[in-house]
């Protein structure tokens, strides 16, 4: 009967493990190349969106670094450190992916149409940004920082 119990209490515990629900999203991952992270949060509106919370090199000359390729010179003076660069996604369930979102680059200046999803680890964060059809763009892996 233990070893009945401890079985069924594994298996719960790999299916909940595995079980991917739409705010297993949330949370801080690191980017792929390391050099800042981004914290992922739920709106009020049941979106999700994502704003740089840490730096490796938060200044340039001395200064902090700022949105200095935006393509809206209003908006170039902004520091990147609070940034918002993901907003807008919607969890979509068949699919299991958040969708419907977009992917702020602030070294390049430029909006991306965007995806998120899991494989089989649940500590990295598929990220593909696009234009026009999602076959077709960049992926990148994003960690999750504890």
């Amino acid at each position: 009967m233990k070893k009945l119990f401890l079985i069924c209490s594994l298996l719960f515990s790999a299916l909940a493990f595995f079980a991917q629900d739409e705010n297993h999203v949330l949370g801080t991952w690191l980017t792929s190349n390391g050099d800042s992270k981004v914290t992922i949060k739920k709106g009020l509106n049941g979106k999700f969106s994502g704003e740089i919370v840490w730096l490796k090199e938060p200044n340039r000359d001395g200064k902090p670094k700022t949105d200095h390729k935006n393509p809206d010179e209003k908006l170039r003076s902004r520091p990147t450190l609070g940034l918002t660069i993901l907003s807008g996604f919607k969890y979509d369930v068949g699919d299991k992916e958040w969708q419907d979102g977009t992917i702020y680059d602030p070294k390049e200046g430029k909006t991306y149409k965007c995806i998120m999803w899991f494989d089989s680890d649940p500590k990295q964060l598929h990220v593909k940004g696009y234009i026009g059809f999602s076959l077709i763009g960049k992926e990148v892996l994003w960690v999750k920082v504890n």
